[in-house]
């Protein structure tokens, strides 16, 4: 298109479906029932428990109800203490909210934007029960680090792998590193069920307290209502996990797209003076869920502003997520308040990243429209208003 005009609108997210998906959801919603209830939950299952080599996967509503039901199976509650990191969204450590355990945030890589290995081994106390490194935007910490750091304190490490279906560290898949590993399947995510997420472990004894606590507190099989706990209700419907398979089975094809995406942003933003794309280091393979940028903090431009000026040219964007400890959820938080003193990374950078349009029907025509757009609000004697915090 000729320069100047302006675009069709551009979401910041959204699936990619296909003829094989639709098949599959209008399948379960026709065959699904009475002994066949469970057939594309388990093919779903099993399918992903395959991609990522794991013993065992099991389907629910949400990542959010996989970190619970990961907490509650480990016995995590009042008293103990939960490591996150400071950037990420609210839902990695409300679960931690939801066992009365106590949520600590540590700062992050300034490279990865992940948990720093550095930053959670200060954080260790006696009272610390577990890590939940995030996986953000697709990206991975150091995890020969973060995994050396739990290790010697003999803290539990479940993975928030939401955002990083196929990203690798080593040639192992995101997801793998824990005690378990959780995933989001939210309309915005890589692959989608909708709303959905995934527990995966290979804890035979971790696999079989969450089937009781994720029903009610009912051992798998029981016929006779006979509850053992007071629990949860944590199930995924035949119908998100019919598009779950459908998903799962063309990952390649989803991921790869998802890279192609970042590759034509970077291939335009790369002499762009002043902003930073997401990093990938040498022994990770990201799978760059958002396409993100900071803005150098010399420019003035906080990410509301630029979030403003893109959306006058109908592109859509989400900001890079704010510390936790600055969010009003966690504001009479005495932990939170040493995470605002100590945690300089979090705070340097958060007030100035926006998450690109990084949807799956993105074609190059549109990010190169984007591209041309950053380029000129970041063009060199462009006066910006800085916003106020």
């Amino acid at each position: 298109m000729r320069k100047g005009l302006i675009m069709e609108y551009i979401p910041v997210s959204g699936p990619w479906i296909t003829q094989k998906e639709i098949d599959y959801v209008t399948d379960a919603a026709t065959n699904a029932w009475y002994g066949n209830a469970n057939m594309y939950c388990e093919r779903f299952e099993n399918a992903f428990a395959d991609y990522l080599g794991v013993r065992h996967a099991i389907s629910l509503p949400s990542c959010t109800s996989a970190i619970h039901l990961s907490l509650a199976a480990l016995d995590v509650g009042p008293g103990d203490e939960v490591i996150v990191p400071d950037i990420t969204w609210i839902a990695s450590a409300a679960p931690i909210s939801y066992v009365g355990a106590t949520t600590v945030f540590a700062d992050v890589d300034p490279i990865s934007w992940c948990l720093s290995a550095d930053s959670l081994e200060e954080c260790i106390t006696s009272k610390t029960k577990a890590v939940i490194p995030v996986d953000l935007y697709g990206n991975m910490s150091d995890m020969d680090a973060v995994l050396d750091v739990a290790k010697c304190y003999n803290v539990a490490v479940i993975e928030d792998a939401a955002e990083a279906i196929g990203t690798e560290y080593n040639g192992k898949k995101a997801g793998t590193f824990g005690i378990s590993g959780t995933f989001s399947f939210h309309g915005s995510k890589t692959m989608t069920t909708g709303e959905g997420g995934m527990l995966v472990t290979d804890s035979d004894d971790l696999f079989d307290r969450v089937m009781v606590l994720r029903d009610h507190g009912r051992s798998p099989g029981d016929k006779m209502f006979c509850n053992t706990d007071v629990a949860f209700k944590y199930k995924m419907s035949s119908m998100q996990a019919a598009l779950g398979l459908g998903q799962i089975e063309r990952i390649d094809e989803l991921l790869d797209r998802k890279r192609q995406i970042f590759s034509w942003y970077q291939k335009r933003l790369k002499d762009v003076q002043g902003i930073t794309l997401n990093a990938e280091a040498e022994d990770v393979k990201n799978t760059y869920w958002m396409v993100s940028i900071i803005i150098d903090e010399k420019r003035g431009l906080e990410k509301e502003e630029l979030m403003r000026l893109l959306a006058e040219k109908n592109i859509d964007s989400r900001p890079f997520f704010r510390p936790l400890s600055s969010i009003p959820a966690y504001e009479s938080s005495e932990q939170a308040d040493v995470a605002r003193r100590r945690n300089h990374v979090s705070y340097r950078i958060a007030p100035f990243g926006v998450n690109l349009p990084s949807g799956l029907s993105l074609d190059e025509e549109k990010v190169e429209y984007i591209c041309d757009a950053l380029h000129t609000l970041l063009s060199n004697g462009t006066r910006l208003r800085k916003v106020a915090h």
